[in-house]
């Protein structure tokens, strides 16, 4: 019998960042999850993913004791220790190769596990910065993107989702909210009843297509060039908002220069849309007031990924859509507030530290860092994250991971592809079993995080690890000594202006509030934006002082077609691998119910393509390039063009037929802007499997 129900958030990257509610039985046990009917967003639903969080937090599998390395790195076998013991150990390593090598020969690498403000931000933050480590440069989502809106209107203030209902024309460009964002949709179909048309821009027909009054389907890595003669057609057509934009903008002039030369018949060779098409489109936008342009993470991992967001985000500017209900671009809204950092991360720390300014890694290259970098990183402690599965050009990361002399400690729930290349492995806390704080990236809500339960056996959260490691390094600062409660108190009550009322006791008893902004909040309404000019910058003198093209431009992807032709007639076929409906990232990718909904590891591809390969529906095939391959089912079909193919993300290297996953094929090469990823900058050829494959694919299926 039910005696509780205990208020709390999902804490995973996702722009939704959900409400839920815990139903505890009278042993305190959680019987079950529902959404937060009483949150303004969410409203009460969950997605497929975490309607599955009991199943995931109850796992058999849950790592519940501190664990040894006794085989080899990779083999997965260990013995059970005390924490006692697994702290002396991580601890005594840690002295001796500070005392010889210093402080950033020890890398941390972590990134959305949770995304909360103690167990990601403080956890990323405090312990590693009065040490002195190597800093991580967490660059694997969105960083392109997100320096392209800097320059462009001065930060991330995307559109409040909620406004949507208000827009006449919604351009959904790659970006795939059923599955990404569900709780978008609603206020989606909100805007179609009210008259709005839905225009999708994506190489793969996703779950949003079904919702999408037409879908335009852009080679991969092209959208800039599309983007670029919509601009061409606005100022051709006459259908620049030219008041609005002289007062507005920098650079129009040089601008409207830049793009005479995108006619949609180029467009239409870089894109694969014809030209016709790519005129209706940019007729259509210019004569729609209001028009949103959503897009998300996905369409800026490519080499050209910060471009094509700086391309997008002058489109409204040329519009006069910044400003308007309704109107504008919604990349993400996590710039309206930050935590606050002195409430994060004490400057105390910093100014204790023996290297105050450590080197930074990118994280995109962590297979590059562990084999590379010099002096070497001698110590590897991974929190928040699977990089064996999710970071790009796995052979490399593996490879890394391998080295015998590197110490490795993994702070996880599961055993996961990387944690089987540990010396040790230390049970983590799942959300139902620590306090924290989230703020989200697809609305303009904070929730608390209640513990719904106690942690697992001897399961801690991070903070709580990097308190018991930070005793035993000898770290005093006071810092180390708050509990996780203290220190979200801290963060509301230095969060400044866009915090005033979200209080500790307020969220308490509500669970979830809005930022101090209107419902819904207009960003630039008053037309000023966040950029040194205090206008919208289609020429960025920031971009000039670095060195870079201070005009929105398109460069092909520097794997495609266009951009390597040598190297696309070895792999002709551009992969685009992107979120699955059922996990997030790896995340999920161990529960049995959501990867017998996923059917395994598939490869979308066009009939065309199939046929000249003698694919059929069904068949298992590899996909491969000169950086690894991985073997999948094939799905044949028109959900890709010509040249296309597509596979969902992401299953762990353990659980896929011949050990491999996606990310054995992708690059680890960087973004034009902030060193983003590359993910979707991916050349391949496709083959049917060899019979190895094909008997390693049937015990796999039969164990399903």
């Amino acid at each position: 019998m039910a005696v509780s129900q205990i208020k709390g958030v999902c804490p995973h990257n996702c722009p939704d960042t959900c409400g839920w509610v815990v139903t505890l039985d009278a042993a305190r046990t959680p019987v079950k999850i529902q959404g937060d009917a009483d949150h303004p967003y969410t409203q009460g639903w969950l997605c497929a993913k975490v309607n599955r969080y009991l199943e995931f937090v109850l796992h058999p599998d849950r790592l519940r004791h501190p664990l040894r390395r006794v085989g080899a790195k990779g083999e997965g076998r260990f013995e059970r220790i005390s924490w006692a013991e697994a702290l002396a150990e991580i601890t005594g390593r840690w002295q001796a190769l500070i005392a010889e090598h210093g402080p950033e020969a020890i890398l941390p690498y972590s990134y959305s596990g949770t995304l909360g403000a103690v167990q990601c931000q403080v956890a990323n933050t405090r312990f590693w910065t009065r040490m002195g480590a190597s800093g991580l440069d967490r660059t694997i989502c969105s960083v392109a993107g997100t320096e392209a809106l800097r320059v462009t209107v001065g930060g991330s203030y995307g559109a409040d989702p909620e406004s949507v209902v208000h827009s006449r024309l919604v351009l959904l460009w790659g970006t795939n909210p059923a599955s990404t964002h569900p709780h978008f949709i609603p206020w989606l179909d909100e805007a179609r009843r009210r008259g709005a048309r839905v225009v999708l821009v994506d190489p793969h027909r996703t779950l949003t297509a079904q919702r999408a009054d037409l879908h335009l389907a852009p080679r991969p890595g092209s959208d800039g060039a599309l983007a670029m003669a919509m601009m061409h057609v606005l100022f051709a057509e006459g259908l620049v908002d030219e008041a609005w934009a002289r007062e507005h903008t920098v650079g129009l002039e040089a601008l409207r220069e830049r793009v005479r030369e995108w006619t949609p018949g180029r467009a239409a060779e870089a894109t694969g849309i014809p030209a016709e098409q790519i005129t209706a489109l940019a007729h259509e936008y210019g004569t729609t007031r209001p028009s949103l342009i959503r897009c998300s993470m996905g369409l800026q991992r490519h080499s050209n990924g910060g471009e094509t967001i700086r391309a997008l985000a002058c489109l409204p500017a040329l519009t006069g859509d910044y400003g308007k209900p309704g109107g504008g671009l919604l990349y993400s809204t996590g710039g309206y507030w930050s935590w606050p950092a002195a409430a994060t991360c004490p400057p105390e720390l910093a100014q204790n530290s023996p290297s105050p300014e450590p080197r930074v890694l990118n994280m995109n290259r962590l297979g590059a860092a562990l084999l590379e970098a010099e002096p070497p990183v001698r110590s590897l402690y991974v929190f928040n994250s699977n990089p064996a599965a999710v970071a790009p050009n796995s052979r490399r990361v593996l490879a890394g991971l391998s080295r015998p002399d590197l110490f490795t400690v993994v702070h996880e729930l599961f055993l996961t592809d990387t944690a089987r290349y540990a010396d040790l492995v230390l049970p983590a806390t799942s959300q139902f079993e620590h306090w924290d704080l989230h703020k989200a990236y697809g609305h303009l809500y904070v929730s608390l995080n209640r513990p719904a339960m106690a942690p697992l056996d001897e399961a801690k959260s991070n903070w709580e690890v990097f308190q018991l490691l930070a005793e035993r390094m000898g770290y005093t600062e006071p810092a180390f000594r708050q509990s996780a409660e203290e220190i979200i108190q801290a963060i509301l009550e230095q969060g400044g202006p866009m915090a005033e009322g979200v209080t500790w006791e307020r969220l308490l008893r509500e669970g979830t509030c809005r930022l101090n902004v209107p419902r819904p909040v207009v960003p630039f309404a008053d037309g000023r934006f966040r950029t040194p000019s205090g206008k919208v910058e289609l020429l960025s003198q920031q971009l000039a002082d670095a060195g870079q093209d201070p005009l929105p431009a398109w460069t092909p992807d520097a794997e495609s077609r266009e951009g390597n032709p040598e190297r696309a007639r070895r792999y002709p076929l551009q992969m685009v691998s992107a979120a699955s409906h059922y996990f997030l990232n790896s995340s999920f990718a161990n529960v049995p119910s959501l990867r017998k909904r996923h059917g395994g590891p598939t490869l979308e591809i066009h009939p065309e393509d199939a046929a000249v390969r003698r694919i059929r529906d069904a068949d298992w095939v590899e996909i491969a390039n000169d950086r690894g391959s991985f073997v999948a089912r094939a799905s044949v079909g028109e959900t890709v063009r010509p040249g296309t193919v597509f596979t969902p993300t992401l299953w762990w290297n353990g659980h896929s037929p011949d050990g491999r996953g996606a990310n054995w094929t992708t690059s680890d090469e960087l973004a034009d802007y902030a060193g983003g990823a590359t993910f979707h900058g991916n050349l391949v050829e496709v083959s049917l499997a060899m019979a190895p494959h094909l008997a390693e694919a049937a015990t796999m299926a039969g164990a399903e």
